[in-house]
């Protein structure tokens, strides 16, 4: 057995499905103590379960940031220590500009980017020299998305805030770095995954030719998060089967088409 992040604490933000829970899992697997932080506190529980290895769940909503503050206070209260925190809270909910209201957008934005601030925050206040901070961020960090629009600022604004927490953290010893993943199959995305023309068209425009597995991406976390990449800092990495040499598929196009 591979023993990356051995003896290590790891705390996962988002960690009861996903890209959250392929990430908790392989945590665990390569030696780290997981706690799952999720608003489904229930599911947190379930996986915890599943995990075993002394993994625990806690109730985590990323906006409220008394909520993100106890979860890291309390892990490093509870365990003496947090050396790894990964961010993978996130939500995408679409609409034109000139139709989206403020409310949509203040959700989206507050989930993806403000929460994102909450969790490097408090990571790093939990954390000594040696800890590692990465969040996931999105091919919309780069690539313009139409009716993606708090989507596409929040998570440009994620990639931009890795870089900056770097830059502040580096001289304590700690590292910042993100995912950028491109189409990876898990609930958030079966609206999209579930239409064939859609499909199609990121298939199309994705070099590699197919959608990416929360796995893959999991990988890239294990990487960033351990020893490993112990010279990596401020790095947004790509993991999109190349799809950021192409063009974003239209969706909301594909989905007018259908409606």
């Amino acid at each position: 057995m591979s023993t990356r992040v051995a003896g290590k604490v790891a705390v996962v933000i988002g960690g009861a499905s996903g890209i959250g829970w392929a990430t908790a899992q392989l945590l665990a697997s390569e030696g780290a103590t997981v706690v799952i932080g999720d608003i489904d506190v229930d599911g947190g529980r379930s996986r915890a379960v599943e995990l075993g290895r002394g993994a625990e769940a806690v109730c985590v909503d990323v906006v409220d940031e008394e909520s993100v503050r106890t979860v890291f206070e309390e892990t490093r209260a509870r365990l003496g220590r947090v050396d790894i925190a990964v961010n993978c809270a996130g939500l995408n909910l679409p609409g034109f500009i000139t139709e989206l209201d403020a409310d949509t957008w203040r959700r989206t934005v507050d989930i993806c980017l403000t929460g994102g601030f909450f969790v490097i925050k408090h990571a790093a206040r939990a954390m000594e020299a040696g800890g590692a901070i990465v969040s996931i961020t999105s091919l919309n960090a780069r690539q313009a998305a139409a009716g993606f629009a708090g989507y596409c600022s929040a998570k440009a604004g994620l990639a931009m805030l890795t870089e900056v927490a770097a830059l502040e953290l580096g001289e304590r010893g700690i590292r910042v770095n993100a995912v950028s993943p491109g189409l990876v199959e898990t609930p958030l995305v079966e609206g999209l995954t579930s239409v064939p023309v859609i499909q199609a068209d990121f298939t199309e425009n994705t070099p590699l030719g197919r959608n990416g597995s929360p796995r893959d991406v999991a990988e890239a976390v294990l990487y960033l998060a351990s020893d490993a990449s112990s010279w990596t800092t401020g790095e947004v990495l790509d993991v999109n089967g190349g799809a950021h040499l192409r063009r974003y598929p239209d969706v909301m196009k594909h989905l007018g088409a259908l409606s």
